[in-house]
């Protein structure tokens, strides 16, 4: 906003007036003093524009990302017409069918409690992709520090994604289901604005889809191959009790219960000790 003829008159009303209180004797102290009382009165008028320099936590749950379209996908996949890169590993994971314990078959009758019949998966059955990856070559992007909000919290070393493993609340109707961030896509993986802030996801060849989600995240939310969810992200404090608990080195509930237990097995052994 622009300060009007009638505004100037009135700061020097206020800074004429305000002489006669002010312990300014010489005309250049009262001059600064002056324009002092104007920037002032501008601030109170102006708008103020904030850019962000730094990455900021907000302590508010992760807002909901709606009306996404959401595709299924998983481990062991190869490529097809819409889906042209296989996943036989992830973005974070060269080896993910044999890190996982196998194929991850989507046919319904290869399946039972969320999870393949042939074999128990060594990593949780329930993952997701995002159309961001915050590694490239060996290093974070020059961004990642600023957009992902947990990114001072969760930092390790150089290189170290701090997505891989994040939980989400994924949503279709009255049923949420929760899943582990382990792969990048669809289509993209520089999608930031999107991910992390309020863009909608970008044309693609999957009707715009903005989310992938494995064959137990499927089955869960009762989904079709291309469906409708919304999702957020979550911190591991508030994903409650569910079938996404049960499975997988990389699950941080897994790792807790293991090493609860191992406790327990060490403090038997220190009391037979003695």
């Amino acid at each position: 906003m622009r300060t009007t003829f009638a505004t100037c008159l009135l700061l020097v009303g206020t800074a004429v007036a305000a002489r006669a209180q002010s312990p300014y004797e010489s005309s250049v102290d009262f001059a600064k003093y002056a324009m002092k009382l104007r920037e002032q009165a501008m601030l109170k008028v102006e708008p103020q524009v904030f850019v962000p320099t730094t990455s900021r936590t907000s302590t508010t749950r992760y807002p909901w990302k709606t009306n996404i379209i959401t595709t299924v996908f998983w481990i062991g996949e190869q490529p097809t017409q819409n889906n042209p890169v296989p996943n036989t590993k992830s973005s974070w994971d060269a080896n993910w069918v044999g890190n996982y314990g196998g194929y991850d078959n989507p046919d319904l009758s290869a399946r039972r409690d969320y999870i393949p019949a042939a074999f128990v998966p060594r990593q949780n059955p329930f993952y997701v992709a995002l159309p961001y990856n915050d590694v490239t070559r060996g290093r974070f992007k020059p961004e990642a520090p600023l957009v992902i909000p947990w990114f001072k919290q969760a930092f390790t070393q150089q290189g170290q994604s701090v997505c891989r493993g994040r939980w989400l609340a994924i949503r279709k109707g009255n049923r949420v289901c929760y899943a582990q961030w382990e792969d990048c896509g669809p289509f993209r993986t520089d999608h930031f604005q999107y991910v992390f802030q309020n863009e909608r996801p970008k044309p693609n060849l999957n009707k715009g889809a903005g989310l992938d989600v494995s064959p137990a995240v499927r089955d869960f939310l009762g989904m079709q191959s291309t469906d409708v969810t919304d999702w957020q992200f979550v911190e591991v404090r508030d994903v409650p009790a569910g079938p996404w608990r049960n499975h997988g080195d990389n699950n941080h509930f897994v790792i807790a219960k293991r090493q609860t237990e191992q406790r327990l097995v060490q403090d038997a052994g220190d009391k037979k000790k003695k």
